[in-house]
């Protein structure tokens, strides 16, 4: 056993990384057990603790869509319905909260480690939603929505790595998948919750509060999961990660798991990450890919559609709660389709699919914009092709970018490098939902859906060119492929 993967990481000095990991494909057994001989371990072990880290990326879907059924009764409870600069406040305020709390994800993550993120990540998120609940005020919504931005920018970073850290190599893509679904679950949850808003005064304080229910549950589990056994080997607690491991994997699995951990352990693990290694040097490439595949996920237009496709339909004469039904059981479902198929097809090929179907769905919006079609055949043209927008999305682009960065980064940046791309990604989602609409006055459907197609062709080249598989490979056989020796 020792002897077949010192053979293929000689071999890495001999051919390319992607060439590399290519060739762990062609090893007999690949993935965190087989190659010992004794079968994968059960998954049902780690499940508990994925569900309760999949909490955070509910929290994450429920906090970007409980504006917006409420907004309007807001507006008016507090005072600042005929302000569209106010309305406009309350739903990026979080969003530059996030992005704040994004990039200093990393930082605390390798910090304090993975169950006390999730506990920080918790706590600013029922702090603001109390807040904005008992609010009287603007600027106590305000308050509140930096609160809760903040908790959705560290939850999104931990999670993935946590799932994937946690998580058998044979199952990995399935259980990273369930962020996704979590995050479609809170997204629907808050629009269901949300209806009666309209109709019963003050009922937009009791979204509020609803969201504090899964915050605490977040915080209180975790103190009875499983901290990742790669962070506490990386801080020199070797005893720590094997008690973790068998709490994970079952003791049979134990010894060859902490194996492969040493096997990756490069003598430099406790040693502070400088955010010059990852800006340039042997992580530069890793992170440059991480990163690009963000900004292309957010300039593909997924959020322009999240956040305006209520406006869409109600040009069609289409009710913007029929509307944001559609639109969520599209996502919910490709959401599902790709966690069935993440271990099977494998991350590229979904990302690729996934790419390649948007173009076409966004082609299909630029013909029902043109002159080319009118009345019913426009209305199903535009119609047809978000929805089929949104369910290509779901089934590659969305759940697959934080999976893929989880695995491909190496354990001793992955945390801080995760939250530059994600640092990225709440940039661009920010920009193109701020200048979505004055680019759709300004030059139209047309054109502007014509360049988000083309960002989706530009993505598909960059995933074919960058990306290489990792399905069914332990983050250590990833690390050794991808990152040359020092």
């Amino acid at each position: 056993m020792r002897g077949r993967h010192l053979d293929a990481y000689s071999a890495y000095k001999r051919v390319a990384s992607k060439d590399h990991i290519n060739a762990y494909d062609r090893e007999e057994g690949s993935g965190l057990v087989n190659a010992k001989g004794i079968g994968n371990p059960s998954w049902r072990r780690s499940l508990p603790h994925m569900l309760v880290a999949t909490l955070s990326s509910f929290l994450f879907g429920y906090h970007l869509g409980v504006v917006n059924e409420t907004l309007d009764s807001i507006s008016m409870d507090l005072g600042f319905s005929g302000n569209p600069l106010a309305k406009g406040l309350v739903v990026s305020t979080c969003l530059g909260a996030a992005f704040f709390g994004s990039i200093f994800s990393g930082w605390i993550l390798d910090g304090v480690g993975h169950r006390r993120a999730f506990q920080l990540c918790a706590l600013p998120m029922i702090i603001g939603a109390s807040m904005s609940a008992t609010t009287k005020s603007l600027w106590g919504m305000l308050l509140g929505r930096i609160f809760v931005g903040t908790g959705m920018g560290i939850g999104p970073p931990v999670a993935a790595i946590y799932v994937s850290e946690i998580s058998p190599a044979f199952v990995r893509g399935t259980f990273g998948s369930f962020t996704q679904i979590a995050t479609c679950l809170g997204l629907m949850g808050s629009l269901f919750i949300g209806l009666p808003a309209k109709d019963i005064v003050g009922w937009w304080r009791v979204c509020f509060w609803v969201s504090t229910v899964p915050a605490a549950v977040l915080a209180v589990c975790m103190e009875f999961c499983a901290e990742s056994p790669q962070w506490l080997f990386k801080r020199g607690r070797g005893t720590e990660a094997e008690a973790e491991f068998e709490k994970l994997l079952g003791a049979a699995h134990v010894k060859f798991a902490i194996a492969e951990l040493s096997k990756s352990d490069r003598g430099d693990e406790l040693e502070a990450v400088k955010f010059s290694e990852l800006l340039y040097g042997r992580h530069f490439k890793m992170v440059f890919i991480g990163s690009t595949i963000f900004a292309l996920q957010q300039l593909s237009g997924i959020n322009a559609v999240f956040y305006f496709s209520s406006t869409v339909f109600k040009s069609f004469g289409v009710p913007s709660d029929l509307a944001n039904i559609c639109v969520g059981i599209a996502n919910l479902s490709g959401s599902v389709v790709a966690m069935i198929l993440m271990d099977k097809l494998g991350r590229k090929v979904l990302l690729l699919g996934s790419f390649s179907g948007m173009a076409v769905a966004m082609g299909l919006q630029v013909t029902g914009a043109s002159s080319y079609a009118s009345g019913s055949g426009a209305l199903s043209l535009s119609v047809g092709g978000m929805l089929l927008f949104v369910l290509m999305f779901s089934l590659g682009a969305g759940p697959v970018p934080s999976l893929l960065l989880s695995e491909i980064l190496p354990g001793r940046i992955r945390a801080k490098a995760m939250s530059i791309c994600m640092a990225v990604h709440w940039v661009i989602n920010f920009f193109v939902g701020l200048l979505f609409l004055p680019l759709l006055e300004q030059i139209g459907p047309i054109v502007l859906y014509t360049i988000f197609a083309t960002f989706c062709l530009l993505a598909v080249i960059f995933v074919k060119r960058n990306v290489v598989e990792t399905k069914g490979k332990s983050l250590q056989e990833i690390e050794i492929a991808l990152i040359p020796p020092q």
